[in-house]
């Protein structure tokens, strides 16, 4: 049978407090590098789609460019090229990119 002494008890719970610590650290550190620029970058995005206007030319994730020509809440009609005829609706959150028209 083994007796633990107060010793022995005390180097255990340093160890466990020492490896709590060690896991918030982690954790912290996970925050700073992962999440933290992901919501930074998430809001410059939000920020961006919520001043998009009719006439701000656009690229979309799937690197088509176009002209804005109608906004709804959610969705947005894109016009492509040169033909006029080219008007694609589509969701605001596939804009990765707005150009606003100069002014003159």
């Amino acid at each position: 049978m083994f007796l633990l002494s107060s010793d022995t008890a005390a180097a255990g719970g340093i160890g466990i407090g020492f490896t709590l610590v060690y896991i918030v650290v982690i954790v912290v550190i996970m925050y700073f590098l992962a999440i933290r620029p992901q919501k930074k970058e998430q809001k410059k995005l939000n920020a961006m789609l919520a001043e998009l206007a009719v006439g701000d030319s656009v690229v979309t994730t799937s690197g088509f460019y176009g002209v804005v020509i109608d906004i709804t809440d959610e969705d947005v009609i894109v016009e492509f090229g040169s033909n006029k005829n080219c008007r694609i609706p589509m969701k605001k959150t596939a804009i990765s990119q707005v150009e606003k028209p100069e002014a003159e």
